[in-house]
């Protein structure tokens, strides 16, 4: 027996009581997982192009397949949606480079991928200057999901940086607006800001301005998030020994400096769990446009539904952006953990 199995066998059989419990997991799991992997799979139907193709007592997944597009991108024109294609491919292509550990000047990639991706993603989904116009109405799907985290994530980052460092500040006005808006918007529920931002806001906004309704969303998700955010950067800063502090007051180093080449680098490493997890439900939290009509994946999802070739739909819907949104957390969560483990975060004393 290897050491490894040695070591399950000792978790999950330790003792009678350990034997009964892991049983009846066990037993569960099998209960639970057999008929869905019937229905999820073995009785599934997966090719055809309409419903009547679906003849078996399982999944029609040709439901998924017909409306693939539309999960993908929305309303968005067949004939442009290679824009959003060569945008998720530039994009990844950018970001992969970043974890080459060789590549010269990684920083400069780095600051390059967040100064020239956010405008032009902006640039290639909506158009102008060259590409036809595409008005955000018609954006939706997964695209207009990881538009809204990834926009919404480099507002509330940044800011939930700023919003930390000015919590511990020593100028009392800096630290009381900071505490203000902190505790405002951790005390607002999502979907009420989402709300009031989309519907309320032009309401009192001047005559003739207007913000798109998509770009109000991110903001609002973004405020609401940098809270949340800066109370996890806050806790890395709590957690860093007074000695890194002392040190960059020896070194004759300033205020500006110590924090950001010392100080905030920790901090962040350690934090980086945290904002994880900020992240991931900001992610989930993007379901909540839905109640200003604008079609994230799960919005075009819900609408699918109503279309009278595919009524009863309802299960492979939803099983179909569940999957999605769970392989992408998943994802995150394991992203952040390598980073974690390569970085070495420092821990706290």
């Amino acid at each position: 027996m290897t050491a490894s199995l040695r070591v399950w066998r000792e978790r999950l059989f330790a003792g009678p009581v350990s034997s009964v419990v892991t049983a009846l997991i066990v037993a569960a799991i099998v209960a639970i997982g057999w008929p869905l992997l019937r229905w999820a799979v073995l009785d599934a139907t997966f090719s055809g192009a309409t419903r009547n193709d679906c003849t078996g007592g399982g999944a029609c997944w040709v439901f998924v397949r017909a409306r693939f597009g539309q999960f993908m991108y929305g309303l968005y024109p067949i004939d442009q949606r290679w824009r959003i294609d060569l945008f998720a491919v530039i994009a990844l292509v950018w970001v992969a480079l970043l974890f080459v550990r060789s590549l010269p000047y990684r920083a400069w990639v780095g600051l390059g991928a967040l100064v020239i991706l956010p405008p032009l993603g902006v640039w290639l989904l909506g158009g102008g200057f060259g590409l036809q116009p595409v008005e955000t109405r018609q954006w939706g799907g997964l695209t207009l999901t990881i538009f809204l985290a990834v926009y919404a994530g480099l507002i509330a980052v940044p800011l939930g940086i700023l919003l930390a460092l000015g919590r511990q500040s020593r100028l009392p006005a800096v630290r009381l607006i900071s505490i203000i808006f902190i505790e405002f918007w951790r005390g607002v529920p999502i979907i009420a800001v989402i709300f009031l931002a989309s519907l309320l806001l032009p309401l009192i906004m001047p005559a003739g301005a207007d913000v798109d309704r998509l770009a109000r969303a991110v903001i609002g998700l973004a405020f609401v998030i940098s809270a949340y955010m800066a109370e996890a950067v806050r806790g890395g800063l709590q957690a860093l020994p007074t000695g890194q502090h002392e040190a960059a007051k020896a070194l004759g180093l300033s205020y500006w400096k110590s924090t950001g080449f010392i100080v905030l680098p920790q901090a962040l490493r350690i934090s980086l769990p945290a904002m994880t997890n900020e992240f991931i439900a900001l992610f989930k939290n993007t379901t909540l446009v839905l109640v200003v009509s604008i079609l994230d994946l799960l919005g075009i999802a819900q609408a699918s539904l109503a279309d009278p070739n595919w009524v009863g739909m309802n299960m492979e819907a939803y099983a179909f952006t569940g999957l999605v949104y769970w392989l992408i957390c998943f994802a995150l969560s394991r992203w952040s953990k390598s980073l974690e483990t390569a970085g070495g975060a420092p821990r706290g004393h």
